[in-house]
């Protein structure tokens, strides 16, 4: 007879849930919300329109809690990743879209929760869960949503998966988004070249220019990731866009950088081009302070009564961790199971972390509800 855990994580990760599959993520939180009132807990569905919804999930007794649980329902995986790739294990392994990222919180978290009612344990009056919709995306939609519910706690449990060697996280970058636009003017690169204005010859320089700004020593990169532009090869280039991913260590970091790369665009390279730069930094940096700190101490000396050897770790990926370090919430992320190769084709869950990582988290909360 299969685990039932796995049971429920094959059924889970057999479902698309890209960001803007918006039938998908509803159907993963169905089930999520149908499993919580199995077990009593009070499901309240938050609808957004163009993504998925959100669910807060509380006990009845549940009415002042101290204690954030937060986890995504989305995937990085486009509609049809599943029936190509369906879940399957091999060893001690499972494999599959979601399945460490984080399909696999999912079911380790309920049957946290289905155990501590199970025990009548009264640490269910300390919890509260957010299920966002839209993490893989930058949290645009839900972020609002984690903050009301993030104010007035004293702690912020990230479901985000533990790493390859079992660490948890207590640091994370700021991350930021923004898009370099240049128009220029056309012309026929045959007959008359000279009459044009090369946008793409504009964005070339910039991409030089805004990779410069690289301080990897202190924690600060810049990242031209996308390019587009021209129409033909034999036509000058009146268009051009550059997408640029930006990741800082402190708030400090963040206005210098930002007001360098305004500098690098205020003046075209390219005679008669015009350039424009918007966005802005997405999720703040997770900076451990030392409320987190005592977050981890703390769990790191559960972890070894359970003998498990749990070290921290610093990451340039971003999380809704960011929101609730940023508002000073005591946060620790990284606290699902064992796995590694998230967003890829070869993603796998630890499957024996699932119950050693459980086994965790319980005692987490109880010491946390004392």
């Amino acid at each position: 007879m299969k685990n039932e855990k796995l049971a429920l994580l094959e059924k889970l990760v057999n479902i698309d849930s890209g960001s803007h599959d918006k039938k998908g993520v509803d159907k993963i939180g169905g089930i999520l919300a149908g499993l919580y009132q199995s077990i009593g807990f009070h499901a309240e569905i938050v609808e957004e329109k163009e993504i998925g919804n959100h669910l807060i999930l509380r006990h009845p007794e549940a009415e002042n809690p101290k204690i954030i649980i937060i986890a995504h329902m989305d995937t990085v995986f486009p509609e049809g990743t599943a029936k190509e790739r369906p879940y399957k294990t091999e060893g001690n392994r499972a494999y599959g879209p979601g399945v460490i990222d984080m399909k696999a919180s999912h079911v380790m978290l309920f049957y946290a929760m289905k155990y501590l009612t199970e025990t009548n344990n009264a640490c269910l009056r300390n919890v509260e869960l957010v299920f966002n919709s839209d993490e893989e995306i930058g949290s645009v939609h839900s972020r609002a949503l984690i903050e009301k519910h993030a104010k007035g706690k004293n702690y912020a449990l990230i479901m985000e998966p533990a790493r390859k060697d079992g660490s948890v996280v207590t640091e994370r970058r700021g991350s930021g988004t923004y898009t370099l636009t240049i128009e220029g003017e056309a012309a026929h690169s045959g007959i008359e070249p000279e009459k044009g204005k090369s946008a793409i010859e504009e964005l070339a320089h910039k991409i030089v220019k805004l990779q410069q700004l690289n301080d990897h020593e202190n924690g600060v990169s810049v990242n031209v990731g996308v390019i587009e532009g021209g129409t033909t090869v034999n036509t000058v280039s009146a268009h051009a866009v550059g997408h640029v991913d930006v990741r800082v260590s402190s708030m400090e970091q963040f206005r210098p950088l930002e007001q360098k790369m305004e500098e690098v665009c205020e003046t075209p390279d390219v005679e008669g081009t015009r350039i424009e730069l918007t966005g802005h930094l997405d999720r703040p940096p997770m900076v451990k302070t030392e409320k987190s700190k005592a977050l981890y101490e703390l769990a790191k000396e559960i972890a070894e009564e359970l003998n498990i050897d749990l070290k921290e770790t610093y990451t340039g990926g971003g999380s809704d961790a960011s929101f609730t370090a940023s508002m000073g919430v005591a946060t620790l992320d990284g606290l699902g199971p064992i796995g590694g190769n998230a967003h890829s084709d070869s993603e796998y869950l630890e499957i024996p972390s699932l119950d050693e990582r459980l086994q965790l988290f319980i005692k987490l909360v109880e010491r946390l509800s004392l």
